[in-house]
């Protein structure tokens, strides 16, 4: 079974069971762009308490670039690293209204110009708010497609990222990215997988070396 195979019948493996669904809570292209800053280091869960209160308080993209930035870091504190998200988003905010007339840009090379966006969250912005394909290499993305032999690049994102976009078309991308996630959290975790209870044995790289 070649790379291209494996990954046409692990889409279709995990179509039939999840949903192509975000984690992170938002209604507005910013609050998805910050939701994504602030979840790194710190769960999707968390993250949609603290954007709740967040975008209660501060209702606009406007009302974050004037909020006091002590204010900020309070309300992103439980979300870890409070001082540097906050701050990103603040300047963010700010760059956005200033260079973007308030619109978050639609592609790669605008998106990592922002502070604190990087390649994973500039993927997941220009995929679930723009609708173009797009490989998020997030941890899960990482760590399930190197066991399924998809990819032999460890943990290096971007190699993660440019190998699976070769084998997986490009209208599969976002939401095979998404079902990832999904599917890492319940089955595929990090620690203790349950290769008993998973759908795709018959494709798994990992699992054909155990049962041997």
């Amino acid at each position: 079974m070649t790379a291209k195979e494996r990954a046409a019948r692990a889409v279709a493996l995990l179509k039939e069971r999840y949903p192509a669904t975000c984690s992170l809570v938002a209604e507005k292209d910013y609050e998805l762009l910050f939701a994504t800053r602030l979840s790194a280091q710190c769960t999707d869960a968390r993250v949609n308490v603290v954007t709740e209160e967040l975008y209660r308080k501060y209702p606009t993209l406007q009302s974050i670039a004037d909020a006091d930035l002590e204010d900020l870091c309070a309300i992103v504190k439980p979300c870890g690293l409070f001082r540097t998200k906050a701050g990103d988003i603040h300047r963010c905010a700010r760059v956005l209204l200033e260079q973007y007339g308030g619109r978050v840009p639609d592609t790669l090379e605008e998106l990592v110009k922002l502070p604190g966006v990087g390649r994973k969250t500039a993927n997941l912005i220009v995929s679930d708010i723009y609708g173009k394909p797009a490989i998020v290499a997030d941890t899960h993305c990482m760590r399930i497609s190197n066991r399924l032999g998809l990819v032999r690049c460890g943990n290096d994102p971007l190699k993660v990222e440019l190998a699976l976009k070769k084998i997986i078309a490009p209208d599969e991308q976002a939401a095979f990215c998404h079902r990832l996630v999904h599917f890492g959290r319940e089955i595929c975790t990090a620690r203790s997988p349950k290769c008993a209870l998973c759908p795709l044995t018959e494709i798994c790289a990992e699992y054909a070396k155990t049962a041997q």
